[in-house]
């Protein structure tokens, strides 16, 4: 399959393949709102475990879904390298980059890939924590600095990923270490994705990334400067304002089962430019394949029934790729 950076490259100016034309509902000409950026919340992740900053991101994760987070304590330096690293990888040549490719014929997620659900995005998927899952046949050798660079970044999110999960499991009255236990402990898998939007003659019309909820526990992003996640709230598309070197924050759909929707899964989708290329590197927190999620027993009551189902991490993401009820 012809990847969409090699499409750019050889189409004429405002010429957008049909496959690439998303339904007149979802064209961000129709659905965006024109007039401001979203003020999604904003958190200070550099004060402790207080009662206020567990408020805050309990607020912002019931409301939103969707929060940056800024003196994060990963250094600037350490993001600037994942950044590229990641870009020098896509600056590649194409038989280069299909080195890596994904498998066709197996459900492995890992390689280089393309056309997700007919978005204008290339991508690259890698498990980068914890060490035992890494598997460095799909890691790129070239830029020589790939695999330092990603190790190095893993090595620093490990303490923002718990922290997170702390506040999150004391926001709602469980244990502090109860939702990091349900979703995995130290076997919770961090899959980190390189999406690569390249300039779009009709960004108007395309998107990168389809409407969506992210099936993991929680999603940790840092994008380049140019503008293109976009939030749903109040019945809007708005665009997320960009804060250099922020992280940002998405409820995934299992943090929102665990909670027993006390906690909502974001619903985002991502926009493209027609003069600039876009890059996005979110880490996905995934709990292993066979470990059963559902509503933590501690918050289940006869007032509080459960709202979600208990199943295998795999059998639900089974579910939610083949569009199958839950």
């Amino acid at each position: 399959m012809k990847s969409v950076q090699l499409v750019a490259s050889s189409i004429k100016e405002d010429e957008l393949p049909s496959e690439f034309i998303r339904p007149e509902n979802e064209q961000p000409r129709l659905t965006t709102f024109q007039a401001q950026h979203v003020q999604v919340p904003v958190l200070d992740f550099g004060t402790g475990e207080t009662e206020k900053l567990v408020e805050l991101v309990v607020d912002a994760s019931r409301k939103w879904g969707l929060f940056q987070i800024v003196n994060h304590g990963i250094p600037n330096e350490v993001i600037g390298n994942l950044q590229n690293a990641g870009k020098q990888f896509f600056d590649l040549p194409q038989k280069e980059k299909e080195r890596y490719a994904k498998d066709p014929e197996s459900k492995c997620i890992e390689g280089y890939g393309c056309r997700l659900k007919n978005g204008w995005v290339d991508h690259l998927f890698n498990k980068i924590w914890p060490p035992s899952a890494i598997d460095y046949r799909f890691w790129p050798t070239n830029p020589p600095q790939y695999r330092s660079a990603a190790e190095e970044y893993a090595k620093h999110l490990h303490e923002v990923v718990n922290k997170l999960l702390r506040c999150l499991s004391v926001g709602v009255g469980l244990a502090a270490e109860d939702l990091k236990t349900a979703i995995g402990g130290e076997e919770l898998n961090y899959n980190m994705k390189i999406n690569y939007y390249p300039p779009c003659p009709r960004p108007d019309l395309a998107l990168g990334v389809p409407a969506h909820t992210d099936l993991c526990a929680i999603t940790i992003l840092v994008p380049n400067e140019v503008q293109g996640l976009q939030v749903f709230q109040d019945e809007n598309w708005y665009d997320v304002a960009y804060i250099p070197n922020a992280l940002i924050i998405h409820i995934g759909d299992q943090i929102e089962i665990l909670s027993n929707g006390k906690y909502k899964a974001v619903f985002h989708r991502s926009v493209v430019n027609k003069e600039k290329t876009r890059m996005s590197w979110p880490v996905f927190m995934e709990p292993p394949p066979h470990l059963e999620i559902g509503p933590h027993p501690n918050l289940i009551s006869e007032q509080n029934p459960p709202k979600y189902k208990t199943k295998k991490f795999s059998d639900y993401v089974y579910c939610k790729l083949n569009n199958l009820p839950q």
